[in-house]
């Protein structure tokens, strides 16, 4: 790539609201990430507040017991930049991730294209997929709810 190119793309990348792009080739990898990006993990993840149960009625039913243990382990995984999330490398591949799946530190679980380009999402840490909030090729924003996750 040559230098012009290069403050070329600097300049486009610092008009978009992405948080990073990487390209690579054989003999050239050139990482951009926004100021915000330095501030903010890869990957944010937030911890669900505990569900709010309303006061039970003297007649009426009380509702199941929740353990407080399970609703403190669920966290979220969100969107880090905006784009179109995928659950797979190619439309005919497999998803990377089902509900239930156990997720290791580093695995793939998703992509966001975003500028035409595909954003990698890999987890931060071991968890469990409690749940997938997003269809596979829906639009996402930066913090859109992805996934809900508990740790291992």
């Amino acid at each position: 790539m040559k230098q012009k190119e290069i403050f070329e793309l600097i300049d486009k990348f610092e008009n978009t609201r992405l948080a990073e792009i990487k390209i690579e080739s054989e003999n050239f990898r050139i990482i951009l990430r926004s100021p915000e990006a330095v501030l903010r993990p890869a990957v944010p993840c937030t911890t669900l507040p505990p569900a709010a149960v309303p006061p039970a009625d003297a007649g009426a039913p009380s509702p199941p017991e929740v353990s407080e243990a399970s609703d403190a382990a669920a966290e979220m995984i969100t969107a880090p930049i905006v784009g179109t999330f995928y659950r797979s490398p190619a439309p005919d591949a497999p998803s990377f991730i089902e509900q239930g799946a156990s997720v290791a530190a580093g695995d793939s679980i998703g992509i966001i294209e975003a500028m035409k380009i595909m954003n990698k999402l890999e987890a931060e840490f071991d968890c469990e997929i409690l749940n997938i909030l997003v269809e596979n090729g829906q639009m996402v924003e930066f913090g859109t709810p992805l996934f809900e996750v508990r740790r291992t």
